[in-house]
């Protein structure tokens, strides 16, 4: 119980009144060293004062009890209390010995009994010890007893007889509960150990030993070890070997270790003396318990004797075309040694198309095992290795030569299945532009090579009008010198052929390209040069502002590649600083602003050259009149020559092609303004006018520069809205045209397109200028 407990009221049951309590001095005494109980002198309970433990106060005995005292005075009295402890299963089974040994002969016979002892537990009655309980084992059963003095212990019972061999230690666990609830448990390991008896043989692990020993074996040297074991142990396990039913020729040339049961040599051994030793061996144990095993040493002859190799027939030449199968030679192998010493193994020695095969007794042929090819290899030293079956081996070879005659089984071989050569223009005729090889593996004529030129693909002539091959080198030369321009590329085969009867020959493709050279200087398309060499006037506004564009010079090259890259350059001019040009564009522009001090007409020398090395130029020359109208170039105009007397026939055709654009384009002036006039409540509206009729009739946009690309395409662009300058028409006894001006913003068309004021004052400008030429060359007209 805890510490506090109560355990009962003495003045209670001593029919004390409480009220005489402090008067009387009640109290208690024990005759135990310890307190184990407590008074309380108010009420007079009795209660725990310290921990009670039955099995420490009484052991085992059955009745505890703890004796006090109770006293109390006026008048003293004294009671005699005794307190009865009640035992709890407060503890579990424990053995003595928690580990038990028990050593058990194998020979115990079944029912063999052997005490385990008992187990202890302090606690009394049903909380004491009640059962015992053995682990699983084929073995044994455990027995529970009773001793005279009511304790119980355990009995192990022998079942089934033991084997030491099979199995020598038994680990058993013994477990001891109680009858207390919960229940508690003790265990103890119980360790048998089964002691031997010499109940079994040695055996042998074979019952007949046999080997092989060589004739003149060293003496001391091992031939075999017997070897036996016994089940049994210690003494009973230790086996000795010696000799039994030994002849007599045989005990001086063997020996045998007693303890290891190794066989040695101790005397001279001779194969034509005794070519067997049979003999037997015991093995005895410690107990005098034997066992017996034959031993048969067969003596091997030693091989002294090397095969012989003769040659009977040989063909020392075959043509390597020879079917496989075809005989080269016949051997015959001898060996004077018996047995395997005797029998000979014969083999090539080398990795060569031939095999032997055996004819018959000791003969063998050497014959081709596949098709044979002289190109690979043309000579074959035919090694024959003999070799008998002696230990150790011995052999013997021969070399026999075979040449391979060649057949012409190979076509020439070009390096490659294609050429790609390359050959500049202009190259000299005649000169070599390329050379290639072929080779043939086989021999003499057979590999002789002819070169010679096959079908191409060059149309209209023949390939030797182009190239022609020397035969014997395969040296390619040009024929004629070509030209990138007029032939860039073509293709032709050339045939390698060998003399060998039947020829064979192949082909390669030689693909021949013409590289270009810088043999073209470039060619001016616009602007387009008169008959005497002069170019057109441009007609340029001297209100241009600065970077306006004039004009562009259009120029063609007819090489390729880096050659055709053209650079344009302003190499002369009347007012250097008046205007540039683009070095890649060709396109002319203005400098800076026409000033009054500048001249009226400006002529520029553009010099077009390519990017060749070295590079090739063209320079053409531009006119260009700063003026607004036409009246006021005829000054300067009527500074150019001219022929009036003799109108050539081209300015008949011109005189017609103005006529008819000036119709045209007068139709088109009264239709627009027909036009605005009946729609002149709407709002106004952008319309283009398409300047084609002028395009078709400008010498810079004929067909005939059809090599060229002209770099802008131009379209005439008008406004209707009022208030802005549109055209503005001469009266019919004018002489002059007025200068046609544009409005310098944005317009949009129906569809509307955006079209930015730079596009329409270069659009503007170009067909004004068109129509200005056009003026001027009719007035010259």
């Amino acid at each position: 119980m805890e510490i506090g407990s109560p355990v009962g009221n003495i003045a209670n049951d001593l029919g004390l009144n409480l009220k005489e309590f402090s008067s009387r001095n009640f109290g208690i005494a024990s005759s135990s060293k310890k307190q184990y109980l407590a008074l309380n002198s108010d009420n007079g309970n009795l209660y725990v004062n310290d921990r009670i433990d039955r099995e420490k106060m009484c052991g085992e005995s059955i009745s505890c009890f703890l004796n006090i005292e109770a006293i109390v005075e006026n008048p003293l009295n004294v009671f005699h209390v005794q307190v009865t402890i009640l035992d709890i299963n407060d503890n579990a089974p424990s053995f003595f010995n928690n580990n038990i040994e028990i050593e058990i002969i194998e020979s115990m016979s079944p029912g063999a009994r052997f005490p385990l002892g008992n187990a202890r537990d302090p606690d009394i009655g049903t909380n004491s010890l009640q059962n015992y309980k053995l682990s699983s084992n084929p073995f044994f059963t455990l027995e529970k007893k009773a001793s005279s003095d009511g304790k119980r212990y355990a009995e192990l019972v022998l079942e089934k007889p033991l084997d030491r061999e099979k199995q020598s230690t038994l680990n058993l666990f013994l477990t001891a509960s109680d009858g207390g609830d919960p229940i508690k448990t003790g265990t103890a390991q119980v360790n048998i150990k089964v002691i031997d008896v010499n109940d079994n043989f040695p055996i042998f692990i074979q019952n007949k030993y046999t080997t092989n020993l060589k004739e003149n074996s060293p003496i001391g040297s091992t031939v075999l070890q017997v070897k036996a074991n016994d089940l049994d142990e210690g003494s009973n396990a230790q086996i000795t070997y010696s000799f039994k039913n030994m002849p007599d020729f045989a005990s001086h040339i063997f020996i045998l270790n007693p303890k290891t049961g190794e066989i040695v040599i101790d005397g001279h051994i001779d194969f034509e003396e005794i070519r067997q030793f049979q003999m037997d061996v015991e093995a005895k144990d410690g107990g005098g318990l034997a066992s017996h095993s034959t031993v048969i040493i067969d003596v091997v002859d030693e091989n002294d004797n090397a095969p012989e190799i003769t040659l009977r027939s040989l063909s020392t030449t075959i043509p390597e075309d020879s079917p496989p199968g075809t005989v080269i030679a016949l051997i015959k192998v001898d060996d004077l040694d018996n047995g395997e010493n005797g029998e000979v193994v014969c083999h090539i020695q080398n990795e060569f198309p031939v095999k032997l095969t055996s004819s018959s007794r000791n003969y063998y042929k050497i014959i081709t095992d596949r098709a044979l090819d002289r190109e690979q290899i043309s000579e074959y030293n035919v090694t024959i290795v003999a070799t008998d079956k002696g230990n150790p081996q011995l052999s013997t070879s021969r070399t026999i030569p075979v040449q391979i005659t060649d057949i012409n089984d190979n076509a020439p071989v070009f390096e490659q299945m294609s050429y790609t050569v390359y050959v500049p223009e202009n190259n000299l005729s005649g000169a070599s532009i390329f050379s290639l090889n072929a080779s043939d593996p086989d021999f003499e004529h057979n590999s002789r090579i002819a070169y010679s030129l096959a079908n191409s693909n060059i149309e209209k002539l023949p390939v030797s009008s182009y190239v022609s091959i020397n035969s014997q080198t395969g040296t390619i030369y040009a024929q004629r010198s070509f030209d990138y321009e007029q032939l860039r590329e073509f293709e032709f085969q050339v045939k390698a052929q060998d003399g060998g009867s039947p020829s064979l020959h192949s082909h390669s493709t030689v693909k021949v390209y013409i590289m270009d050279r810088n043999d073209n200087a470039p060619k001016i398309l616009y602007p387009s040069v008169g008959s005497d060499g002069s170019a057109l006037f441009e007609m340029v506004s001297p209100s241009s502002d600065k970077n306006s564009l004039v004009t562009k010079v259009v120029a063609v090259d007819a090489d390729s590649g880096h050659n055709a890259w053209l650079s344009y350059q302003l190499l002369q001019a009347t007012e250097p600083a008046l205007f540039n040009i683009g070095v890649h564009s060709g396109v002319i522009r203005t400098s800076r602003s026409f000033m009054d001090r500048d001249a009226v007409k400006q002529t520029l020398v553009i010099l077009v050259h390519d990017n060749g090395k070295p590079p090739l130029s063209t320079t053409v020359t531009v006119n260009m009149i700063f003026a607004e109208n036409i009246q006021g170039v005829l000054p300067e105009l009527s500074k150019q020559p001219k022929d009036l007397e003799s109108p050539s026939e081209l300015n008949f055709y011109l005189v017609m092609s103005l006529a008819l654009i000036s119709f045209l384009f007068l139709v088109t002036i009264l239709l627009l303004l027909i036009q605005k006039c009946l729609r002149s409540r709407k709002s106004t509206a952008l319309q283009f006018l398409s300047s084609d009729i002028y395009s078709k009739g400008d010498p810079r946009f004929a067909t005939q520069y059809g090599d060229g690309t002209l770099p802008y395409t131009y379209q005439l662009c008008t406004a209707t809205e009022s208030g802005k300058n549109e055209f503005t028409f001469l009266e019919p006894n004018a002489e002059m045209l007025t200068d046609i001006m544009f409005t310098d913003h944005s317009v949009k068309d129906d569809r509307s397109q955006q079209v930015t004021s730079g596009e329409l004052e270069i659009n503007t400008y170009h067909e004004v200028s068109l129509f200005s030429r056009y003026m001027i060359l009719f007035r010259l007209v």
